[in-house]
């Protein structure tokens, strides 16, 4: 196992964002290179109601997966006060640079998302919306899978009200967009989601409402209700 943590540098500047203070981070949990194998990579986006990343999501998931036989990712992404879409473009800067240092990093090219909570709002931001932020990337940021584990989904009714105040501010005008079940198209990124049904602090709906969006464009998803 090769432990290392890299820098991120995503494009604020041609998002129209302020990239002051703000220094993102990829933590690498690899396997030893070996010529003739190569692994997909899970990057583990832990939540934290976008005003920290947990830690019991982080490097533990990663772990995990990597004695599943996958290479393991976690970003420290911007919480707090930082617009929308700034931890976007961090998890986008992430698999970009995963894809263009595959061989460097023992990767077979495919890159999972699994997020949890906060966390699962910004793998499915990404498996929704990568087409919108291609054009600032060189490399293609498509991910190939996504595993959504109790996620932030909508801004609506049974919404994280605390997840949405941090990531846009409050701001009514920016719940459309935020709200993944509404932005599901026919590219989104096939699903494995799972939740249970008496989650106090994120609505089991979330995952329904965002099942119930893949299902209507036909895009492959797996259910877990607990």
């Amino acid at each position: 196992m090769i432990t290392k943590s890299i820098s991120l540098a995503p494009p604020y500047e041609k998002a129209g964002l302020n990239s002051e203070g703000l220094s993102p981070t990829l933590t690498c949990i690899i396997h030893d290179s070996q010529p003739e194998r190569k692994y997909p990579a899970l990057i583990a986006i832990p939540g934290g109601s976008y005003e920290h990343c947990s830690k019991r999501e982080g490097e533990p998931c990663a772990a995990r997966w990597y004695s599943y036989g996958y290479n393991g990712f976690v970003p420290d992404y911007s919480c707090v006060n930082k617009p929308f879409p700034t931890a976007l473009l961090e998890l986008c800067a992430a698999v970009e640079y995963i894809k263009s240092h595959a061989d460097e990093l023992c990767c077979d090219g495919r890159v999972i998302l699994c997020g949890f909570s906060a966390g699962g709002h910004l793998a499915a931001s990404l498996g929704v919306h990568f087409g919108k932020y291609q054009k600032l990337f060189k490399e293609n940021i498509r991910p190939d899978g996504m595993v959504l584990c109790y996620p932030v989904i909508t801004a609506g009714e049974f919404a994280h009200r605390g997840s949405f105040n941090a990531l846009v501010g409050g701001d009514e005008k920016m719940y459309d967009t935020v709200s993944l079940e509404k932005r599901v198209n026919e590219d989104t990124i096939p699903s494995f989601i799972w939740h249970t049904f008496e989650d106090g602090t994120v609505p089991v709906e979330n995952s329904l409402l965002m099942a119930g969006a893949l299902r209507k464009y036909k895009i492959p998803c797996e259910l877990h209700i607990f």
